[in-house]
């Protein structure tokens, strides 16, 4: 079973009740939640909720390391398979599109890239700034350029690093890879499609109980660690500014309301990428979700409703 959504639309609550309910277990997939760092800021399920029913690769990396698609690929077989040896439904939710994309469409096989060719292109990235990367990108991998912002610094990054290290662009690797996990023919596939005037107020009423329950301890903590200014962990929703308050250079209530703005303007990209890349999901108003998935399993009898091909190794 696979439950997506916007950010603050019910998804967690909505795969925790479901796995109480169906003998599951929940799975994330969300790109920040992994994070050992990061449980407040990232909303992460509450040690209590973890405790009702198993809960996987939530907090299993750490914020130092390079965390890929493809390697949420493979943890997610292993997931899916513990599951089914202990007759539980696995249950995947989160609200990054493209480990959707990947569990049900696929991945592209790009080899891992050197320490030292990562660390070269970096050092140039800090020296040279995103501009002039993106302006070599565009003579050498036009393709690849043409898709990214001058200022994504961290696609820029990924691009350059896969030609250093492989001489190929990153298009010539879209043609191969790894297969889909799950038959999306045969999962069921649920986007929770949340009025926006709601989730807009969900979205600033979370953020301020996450301040309160000690998000700015949490950033400071991390902020403390040195990170590499390119680690995906200091881009989760509210985290760069934080980091300006700590740095001094924004107030707490400023910090907030950007933090809130930045979070709702992507739920409407999450709106609007799901439509446009996965559009054989079914849309639900987060009230009718437990109640339409129910009675969805129910017509399918007990047959699980997630299968492996097999075809990636485990």
């Amino acid at each position: 079973m696979l439950i997506a959504g916007p950010t603050a639309s019910g998804k967690s609550a909505l795969a925790l009740g479901l796995a109480e309910r169906l003998a599951g277990t929940v799975i994330n997939a969300d790109s920040m939640q992994v994070y050992g760092d990061l449980r407040i800021i990232t909303a992460r399920p509450t040690p209590a909720e973890e405790a009702r029913v198993p809960h996987r690769l939530y907090g299993h990396v750490d914020a130092a390391a390079s965390y890929s698609v493809g390697r949420w690929l493979v943890d997610a077989a292993q997931a899916i398979a513990a599951a089914r040896r202990l007759n539980r439904l696995p249950i995947l939710v989160g609200g990054t599109g493209l480990y959707f994309k990947a569990l049900t469409h696929g991945l592209s096989a790009v080899p891992p890239i050197a320490p030292r060719i990562r660390a070269a292109v970096r050092a140039r990235l800090e020296a040279e700034g995103a501009a002039a990367l993106h302006a070599e990108l565009a003579r050498r991998d036009p393709s690849s350029a043409q898709r990214l912002r001058p200022t994504d610094r961290a696609r820029i990054l990924r691009a350059l690093e896969v030609l250093e290290a492989t001489g190929r662009p990153l298009a010539d690797w879209h043609r191969d890879g790894m297969p889909a996990l799950v038959d999306p023919a045969r999962a069921i596939k649920i986007f929770l499609d949340a009025d926006r005037a709601e989730l807009a107020r969900r979205i600033d009423a979370r953020f301020d109980v996450m301040l309160a329950c000690g998000a700015l301890e949490e950033v400071r903590a991390l902020d403390a660690r040195g990170l590499d200014p390119a680690s995906p962990v200091l881009k989760a929703h509210g985290v760069p500014w934080l980091r300006r308050v700590l740095a001094g250079d924004l107030t707490l209530a400023d910090a907030a309301e950007q933090a809130k703005r930045d979070t709702r303007r992507y739920t409407k990209r999450q709106f609007t990428w799901f439509r446009h890349q996965l559009g054989d999901w079914t849309w639900i108003a987060p009230a009718d979700a437990e109640r339409t998935i129910a009675e969805a399993l129910e017509g399918r009898g007990t047959s699980p409703p997630l299968d492996l091909d097999g075809s990636l190794p485990l």
